[in-house]
């Protein structure tokens, strides 16, 4: 039988930190829950009683959000950075690079900053009132045709 999970013990330094590692990384609720070896019902209980775990789970999962925002956000506009390089004498240097803008990382932002301006799908009303619906189950295949005929004559 397994032991029996306990909040207390969950609340010791080391416990903290690998619950902040599993947030840091992505893990779902889900998960967590069941590396620790508990429900997820449960682990939303130790949330509400103890702000310390709360807070492992929270601030890792803000902060790992943060550093791929500010990534994602500096490779679609393009950076500067700096590369240790080793010249033909066996001297190691800094050289300047720079990373060009990314196009991936400059839709991915607007489609999801902008969505009104750049989402693919637009969305069209039509304004001539009252939506219908017509039955043309018994109407034949020919029939059908004709009138998709007079449609494009329009």
């Amino acid at each position: 039988m397994a032991k029996r999970q306990k909040l207390d013990d969950w609340l010791k330094e080391e416990n903290l930190i690998r619950v902040q590692g599993w947030a840091r990384d992505g893990l779902t609720m889900d998960q967590i829950a069941y590396n620790i070896g508990i429900s997820k019902q449960t682990l939303y209980r130790w949330q509400e009683r103890s702000s310390d775990f709360l807070d492992a789970l929270k601030v890792s999962r803000d902060s790992a959000d943060r550093q791929v925002e500010n990534a994602l956000f500096k490779n679609a506009l393009g950076f500067k950075y700096v590369e240790q390089q080793l010249t033909d004498t066996g001297e190691v240097v800094d050289v300047e690079k720079y990373a060009k803008p990314n196009t991936t990382a400059q839709i991915f932002w607007l489609k999801n900053r902008k969505q009104e301006v750049w989402r693919e799908k637009q969305n069209i009303e039509h304004a001539g009132g009252v939506e219908q619906k017509i039955d043309l189950s018994g109407v034949s295949d020919k029939d059908i045709e004709k009138l998709a005929k007079m449609s494009d004559e329009e």
